[in-house]
């Protein structure tokens, strides 16, 4: 069901779309807020990450790339079935019911927002090229708190501002990555990359650490998922959008990363602070091109914190207006619907957390990095466990033998890499993750008070009774069947326990 749209009763999502109000998002603008989201600051930094390991992390950034590719396609198909914004969120409930359902929310609502102020705080090393360049405390905070609230004003202008922002600043980052991926690999040096496996481990060693590594980087590939209900005709632009933006970002990761590979000679790459740059100055020579960069990283910086602004509201407003969210969520403001809590409340718990981590918690801020990618993870996992669950009971019933065979093997692949993806994050980390998603437990507890209710139940009773035109007609049994709300974990559990007597 739409998350814009409650008071019709439940839609079969096999057979109805949603319709979609305020859709302003064509297939370009939904490209570009899974390049923006997925393509921040990250990618100018991830060689000097991956450079310990030697050029046989490039083999574990492919492995990554097809893990990636998978979960893109999974979500493709569970958004043509599962029509609505929400992403993650919709598809566990739709699956396994509101207990998941909210779990999916909570874990990504984390994510959306500590990877802000992730996003944020890399950010400022660019802008710190030009201004700031003592790096003093105070002044680094108060450009923090920029790279924040500007894409929260722009935000909060309407959903047209944000498609526009969004491509603008997509093409802008896109022109020094795509020439380092294109025109930087005729100035590759084979003596730059140094030894295949630098690590001085095994091979599979080597490549399961830098995996872990590669993997942060595709983080936001189910943006669109998550804002279909911004999308015109989402059955078929979200899925285009989430495969074209994912295979875009993958061809600028893999080649613009062998490029830098080849550009600078491995001694020093390990250490630069900015890989891009030293690559581009190699090549053009001088500083000047290096400043481009910086630019590039900026511009980079602001698309990712635009296009992740809005999935802090969208999901969260989804799951408030089925009551599994404080109901301030739900609310929007203006014509176009903004979510203005949402991106209020987003940005400001954002906001703390970059000051804190400027001021004290240097460390606990670099594993709250860390728990923020393991929260995004869970959710992929529970998303490809429900499109695998829809395989299993409806698969051969919808689908032809070829095509059930090859959904099948995508979405064991994305559920296998989503495994991996956690096993990667590190032992202090799951557990950190495991406790913080388990918090939400409470949360959930306290929204399903007895007098709690919904949003959509409340514009139920307000709204008036339909018009008699005819005889009244009762829905088939098997119909109601299929629209009723699956049951939750709690009821499961009860009824599992509750013993049945045979008359």
């Amino acid at each position: 069901m739409s998350a814009f749209d409650h008071r019709k009763p439940p839609a079969d999502p096999a057979t109805d779309a949603p319709p979609q109000r305020n859709a302003a998002f064509g297939l370009p603008a939904a490209t570009a807020l899974v390049v923006g989201s997925v393509i921040g600051t990250g990618v100018f930094a991830l060689p000097s990450a991956l450079a310990p390991y030697g050029p046989i992390a490039l083999v574990a950034f492919v492995l990554v790339t097809v893990g990636a590719l998978a979960l893109a396609v999974t979500f493709g198909k569970l958004s043509e079935r599962v029509p609505g914004s929400g992403g993650p969120y919709v598809y566990a409930r739709e699956a396994f019911g509101e207990f998941a359902g909210f779990l999916t929310a909570w874990s990504y609502w984390i994510t959306a927002w500590a990877g802000n102020a992730a996003i944020a705080v890399a950010w400022v090393g660019y802008v710190e090229v030009f201004v700031n360049k003592g790096h003093h405390t105070g002044a680094s905070v108060a450009i923090a708190l920029v790279g924040l609230w500007v894409p929260a004003i722009v935000n909060l202008a309407g959903v047209r501002s944000i498609g526009a922002f969004q491509v603008v600043t997509t093409v802008l980052k896109f022109l020094p990555l795509a020439f380092m991926a294109t025109i930087g690999l005729l100035f590759v040096k084979s003596g730059n990359f140094g030894a295949f496996n630098a690590s001085g481990g095994s091979a599979l060693g080597a490549v399961s650490a830098a995996g872990a590594i590669a993997l942060f980087s595709y983080i936001g590939l189910e943006t669109a998922s998550v804002a279909a209900g911004r999308v015109r005709d989402p059955k078929r632009n979200v899925p285009r959008a989430t495969v074209y933006g994912t295979l875009a970002c993958a061809a600028i990761y893999l080649l613009g990363t062998l490029a830098v590979f080849g550009t600078v000679p491995h001694a020093r790459l390990g250490s630069s602070a900015a890989p891009f740059t030293d690559a581009v100055n190699n090549i053009a020579g001088g500083h000047w091109a290096g400043n481009l960069v910086a630019v590039a990283a900026i511009v980079s910086g602001l698309g990712a914190l635009n296009g992740w602004t809005l999935i802090c509201a969208e999901m969260p407003m989804a799951a408030a207006r089925d009551g599994l969210f404080p109901a301030a969520f739900a609310g929007t403001r203006g014509r176009s619907e903004v979510p203005a809590f949402g991106i209020l409340s987003a940005t400001v718990l954002a906001s703390v957390l970059t000051v804190v981590s400027y001021t004290s918690f240097t460390r606990v801020f670099t594993e709250i990095v860390l728990l923020s990618v393991l929260t995004a993870v869970v959710p992929y996992l529970v998303s490809a466990a429900a499109q695998l669950s829809w395989l299993v009971r409806r698969g051969r019933e919808e689908l032809d033998r070829r095509r059930l065979v090859r959904d099948t093997a995508v979405t064991v692949l994305a559920l296998a890499f989503s495994y991996w993806s956690i096993q990667g994050s590190g032992y202090q980390t799951v557990y950190y993750g495991l406790f913080t998603i388990l918090l939400g437990i409470p949360a959930y507890v306290w929204l399903k008070r007895p007098n709690a209710r919904t949003v959509a139940e409340a514009a139920a009773d307000t709204a008036p009774p339909p018009a008699a035109t005819g005889p009244e007609r009762h829905e088939p049994p098997l119909k109601a069947a299929r629209t009723r709300r699956p049951a939750g974990l709690p009821t499961v559990l009860r009824r599992v326990l509750t013993p049945r007597h045979p008359h």
